[in-house]
């Protein structure tokens, strides 16, 4: 897992003593990053990260944690029905016109993955070149594979089920997508262990965004610097990459 803080910097503590509560919103519908369990208990990636946030400001009493629908979430949160929310929300120009951001505390890279029936001869990708590589069309990777990759032979497919199906069967000898849902996809029981994730990761904010981070109202400009010293504290101590693992067994790097 990339380190997105600087192990030098130090990001001042701001006071919360008079902060009476401390309320994150999330959703149910974004596994394994928010959901819940068999046990209808909430839980996730992003539910673990608010729990160490709060234990980390030394605020757990104060902190609550509640899901919405992911439509409602940023309504919810202009009408002051919640402080923060830590849900995956894609950062745009509109959301930062209305909203303030933490600091990015997880990429999500694009990624490779290879049928390994396929003669490809070599270990990264300018092995691919020429070969058909897979990607759903109109979008962000499609995008990004023309423009980092021009000489690989992209085929264009309508859906990530199509662009999978294909890439078992051997139709294309690799395909370029988002690592989360390769990196499962290749561990799981659907891929029939046909294919393994393949070079990268590759990172690009022109392209995937700038990672995910917590939203808030934009007035409230000190909870957003204790969430940035909480995510920092998080990431030197080794905490962040242990939720990570935990979501994450097989890999999105």
């Amino acid at each position: 897992m990339p380190l997105l803080f600087d192990s030098r910097e130090r990001l001042a503590r701001p006071d919360l003593t008079s902060l009476v509560r401390l309320r994150f919103l999330t959703s149910v519908d974004f596994p394994p990053f928010n959901f819940m369990d068999q046990n209808g208990k909430l839980s996730g990636f992003n539910v673990d990260l608010a729990r160490e946030i709060c234990a980390e400001l030394e605020i757990s009493d104060r902190c609550q944690i509640q899901a919405l629908p992911f439509a409602n979430l940023k309504d919810a949160l202009a009408a002051s029905q919640g402080d923060a929310v830590i849900a995956g929300l894609a950062v745009g120009s509109e959301l930062r016109g209305q909203f303030a951001f933490s600091r990015p505390y997880l990429m999500l890279p694009a990624r490779f993955a290879r049928n390994l029936k396929a003669p490809i001869k070599g270990e990264n990708a300018a092995s691919l070149a020429d070969r058909p590589v897979g990607v759903v069309k109109e979008t962000a990777h499609a995008a990004m594979l023309s423009t980092y990759f021009p000489k690989v032979k992209a085929i264009p497919f309508d859906s990530k089920e199509a662009l999978l199906a294909a890439l078992k069967d051997g139709k294309v000898d690799a395909v370029f997508a988002d690592s989360l849902q390769l990196s499962f996809w290749v561990s799981s029981q659907a891929s029939e262990k046909c294919c393994a994730l393949f070079d990268g990761p590759y990172m690009s904010q022109e392209f995937l965004g700038e990672g995910m981070t917590i939203m808030l109202r934009q007035k409230d400009e000190v909870l957003r610097s204790a969430f940035d010293h909480a995510l920092a504290d998080l990431s030197r101590s080794g905490r962040l990459q242990e939720i990570y693992l935990r979501y994450f067994p097989y890999g999105l790097y």
